[in-house]
């Protein structure tokens, strides 16, 4: 079988969580690995012997592991800082490129990765993995359907409790710390918006118009956290926060659509996304992994909130499995081990079926810039008090031209797919 020859930058926790993802899949070899740090180096050298008998070279400079003859594509999973320079210089290379998800600084970072890929067209990929998300595919693909009419409303969060982390941050050599000291934004957009922006057709028919964002009193959570004995770096227990507890944005959208997204990391709260998608025939709720539609539901018996939730709990389980692509209805136990559940298996898996077969990357360029975007405009959205932020249209006026593309074959998709191109544009695409 031919495969992929991988080269990874960036050996931190997430980097070294990834290596084993990587390597459970037949369609690549881990060449080459690179970090600043020579023990996290020795580590991942270790890791890739033990599991597939190959020793990667080492590298402490990213650029020469880029310019390594024998990688094929590069997977960057360094600071986000970096991701941007890193990603243009791979792209020049003509190398495939993968790269973890994260805000960009400003916006000319997002031009600049739109500018290398058209004058290099060296395909590169977001790996955004909560597009490959159980519940959020079987959403898709029951809009495709039409099953939920018109979508109106969507709505995502990261509802993640990172207090921990962030304060372990000189003792992790981790760089979220210096972020929520230094910078007031909406810092880690892509697993709210992601999946709603493939929902959504954005720059496929669709588009972003424009954000305004708030946040509440910045630094509280954290300032809390690092005087109490939970604070595992006592070195900070005086330090001050920039970052708000809480990021509200609300974001509009050519097609009519609105969509909020909430960054919340600092206060104590258990794990959530909060994935919504609300439509004129119904809606899916990822909190408690619900499907409502008007024919099957009588939205009006409950009165009481608890009492609905416990009658659909966990329906879209029961009730709505035929409508899930193959990659999560013939998932094995395995592969569901690999990585938040399987969907950083089911990314990476796509990202080199991809490579192997010449075809589109299924988070391209265009939604990476986009998405990206967020951040650098809820910046200056809150700093201005919540004025609103055109958002670029990083396809120059192609997103009406272009055709729908999700990141898996959903059922049912070819069927409704010509009616929505009647309403959206005729198919044609960027180079």
């Amino acid at each position: 079988m031919q495969k992929v020859k991988v080269g990874v930058i960036g050996l931190g926790c997430r980097g070294v969580d990834l290596l084993h993802v990587i390597l459970a899949c037949e369609e690549a070899d881990i060449v080459a690995v690179c970090d600043k740090y020579e023990d996290r180096i020795e580590n991942a050298k270790e890791i890739i012997r033990e599991a597939s008998g190959i020793i990667p070279t080492g590298y402490i400079d990213y650029k020469k592991l880029i310019a390594d003859e024998m990688v094929e594509a590069v997977i960057i999973i360094s600071s986000w800082d970096m991701h941007t320079r890193m990603a243009v210089e791979s792209m020049k290379a003509g190398k495939y490129t993968a790269v973890e998800v994260a805000g960009a600084y400003d916006i000319e970072d997002c031009w600049q990765l739109v500018r290398t890929y058209e004058e290099t067209n060296t395909p590169i990929m977001l790996l955004e993995n909560c597009c490959f998300d159980r519940f959020e595919l079987l959403s898709t693909a029951l809009v495709r359907a039409g099953k939920l009419g018109k979508v109106v409303y969507c709505h995502g969060s990261y509802s993640h409790e990172l207090r921990g982390e962030i304060l372990s941050g000189n003792i992790n050599r981790h760089y979220r710390l210096k972020n929520y000291m230094l910078r007031n934004c909406e810092n880690y957009p892509t697993h709210e918006l992601g999946p709603i922006a493939k929902l959504l057709n954005i720059n496929r028919g669709n588009k972003m118009l424009s954000l305004t964002s708030v946040a509440s009193k910045s630094g509280l959570g954290l300032e809390a956290c690092a005087k109490s004995e939970d604070n595992p770096d006592q070195t900070l227990k005086d330090a001050k926060f920039t970052q708000g507890d809480i990021v509200i944005t609300t974001i509009t959208c050519a097609g009519g659509e609105v969509i909020t997204l909430r960054l919340d990391t600092t206060l104590p709260r258990p794990y959530s996304r909060e994935f919504t998608v609300r439509g004129t025939k119904g809606m899916c709720l990822q909190d408690g992994n619900m499907v409502l539609l008007q024919n099957n539901a009588n939205l009006h018996e409950y009165y009481e909130p608890n009492l609905w939730m416990k009658k659909y709990l966990d329906n879209a389980d029961s009730e709505y499995r035929e409508w899930l692509p193959e990659c999560w209805s013939k998932i094995t136990k395995e592969e569901k081990e690999m990585g938040h559940g399987g969907i950083d298996y089911i990314q990476f898996k796509s990202f080199f079926k991809a490579i192997l077969n010449g075809e589109e990357m299924p988070i391209d360029v265009y939604d990476m810039a986009a998405w990206m975007s967020i951040t650098p405009l809820s910046e200056q959205s809150i700093l201005h008090g919540g004025m609103p932020q055109a958002i670029p249209d990083f396809t120059r006026g192609q997103w009406m031209y272009r055709e729908g593309k999700d990141v898996v074959n959903l059922p049912f998709v070819k069927e409704d797919k010509q009616e929505n191109r009647t309403e959206l544009g005729s198919s044609r695409r960027l180079k």
